[in-house]
């Protein structure tokens, strides 16, 4: 059946849970596309086709024109005619359907691209200008192409505005955080001071500072 591939794809984003992106499923894209393209191959030579029938059709009925024929000459001119209308009929419904299933699935995919993008760009706001690999292993290789660019975008943006956009999306109630080191970071140059991120090191920094690592997975929120 035509577009069933179309709407799996469509379906396996809509059911995937709020705020989490799913694998780039590339056998099924790959498929829908291909069937896209098998439109398109019946499609061509049928409008091509469809044009050759008007024309003969349109030959027939001028041949009649202020001409005086006989009865057996109407009758087959008559024959030739409905034989005419009912293939351009059957090859008018042909094309029309290979049509509306290539935009369809072709609505489909940009659904399904369109989507994904948009979570990629949320990402954006979300962590540094490298991703986790367990999401970089989802994506397919155009989409984290698209997310270093868009990254890239968004940085010049933010220098040139002198601005770090990214931090507090939700305005803070205190600009310090208590924070508990997870990962091993070492030593690095914060906003006001040098400090020493250690495992386990628990610690008052200022949120702009630990808003990164938060991000990341390298340092978890703890209640003041």
């Amino acid at each position: 059946m035509y577009g069933r591939k179309a709407s799996e794809l469509v379906r396996e984003f809509a059911t995937s849970e709020p705020g989490q992106i799913s694998s780039f499923n590339n056998d099924l894209f790959a498929q829908v596309v291909e069937e896209c393209d098998g439109h398109l191959l019946h499609l061509q030579p049928l409008i091509r086709k469809i044009q050759e029938q008007e024309n003969q059709l349109k030959d027939v009925m001028n041949s009649q024109d202020g001409s005086e024929v006989s009865e057996d000459e109407r009758l087959k001119t008559e024959e030739l005619k409905t034989s005419l209308r009912t293939a351009l009929k059957s090859d008018q419904f042909g094309a029309l359907v290979h049509h509306l299933s290539l935009v369809r699935n072709k609505r489909c995919l940009m659904a399904y691209a369109y989507n994904r993008a948009e979570m990629i760009r949320s990402l954006g706001w979300m962590v540094d200008s490298v991703l986790p690999g367990d999401i970089q292993d989802k994506l397919s290789t155009g989409e984290k192409e698209y997310f270093k660019k868009h990254v890239a975008t968004l940085q010049s943006y933010m220098a040139e505005l002198d601005l770090l956009l990214t931090v507090d999306m939700i305005p803070p109630k205190d600009p310090f955080v208590k924070v508990r080191v997870i990962d091993d970071i070492g030593q690095v140059a914060l906003s006001d001071q040098v400090a020493n991120l250690s495992k386990h090191a628990i610690m008052f920094l200022r949120r702009i500072d630990a808003e990164q690592y938060i991000t990341q997975g390298q340092m978890e929120e703890l209640p003041s």
